[in-house]
């Protein structure tokens, strides 16, 4: 295997899991854990699932772009010769992860304090907005993956 295989395998697997795990959460649990939970029980799932999630999500943070500045340098010298699909690459990323950092920081504090005051509208409130941001970040991971996929036809 080569240097470059390594580091790429990693690069995507961290994808992998940041967009695979986004996409589970809104298409999959979030849809059941509506029909077969109540909202005490929901939004304390959510807290939960957030911060086992999140553990993996801010691996995965740290690991995308040393592997991407190690991959850019392998395979294209540096930034300033890597094509603009790799530029737009990097924007995406540093907007996902400015909406990540967003319902870390922002959002998931106000879940937990509502969650822990059993306060359910409220917590219900976060958990719309939470929704919203995690859509958003996942409409732009699967755009990021399908510019990586088209890539050798850019």
């Amino acid at each position: 295997m080569t240097a470059f295989a390594a580091v790429y395998a990693v690069h995507l697997l961290a994808a992998l899991i940041w967009v695979g795990g986004m996409f589970f959460a809104w298409m999959i649990l979030r849809p059941a854990a509506v029909t077969a939970l109540d909202a005490p029980a929901r939004l304390t799932l959510w807290v939960e699932v957030f911060r086992r999630f999140f553990l993996w999500v801010w691996i995965a943070v740290l690991v995308l772009p040393i592997t991407g500045v190690g991959l850019m340098h392998l395979r294209f010298s540096g930034f300033e010769t890597a094509p603009r699909y790799v530029h737009v690459m990097i924007g995406l990323y540093i907007a996902m992860l400015a909406l990540f950092i967003r319902v870390q920081a922002l959002q998931l504090p106000a879940l937990r304090k509502a969650v822990a005051a059993q306060d359910w509208p409220a917590g219900g409130a976060v958990l719309g907005r939470i929704r919203r941001l995690v859509g958003i970040n996942l409409l732009l991971g699967l755009a990021l993956v399908a510019i990586a996929a088209a890539r050798p036809m850019l």
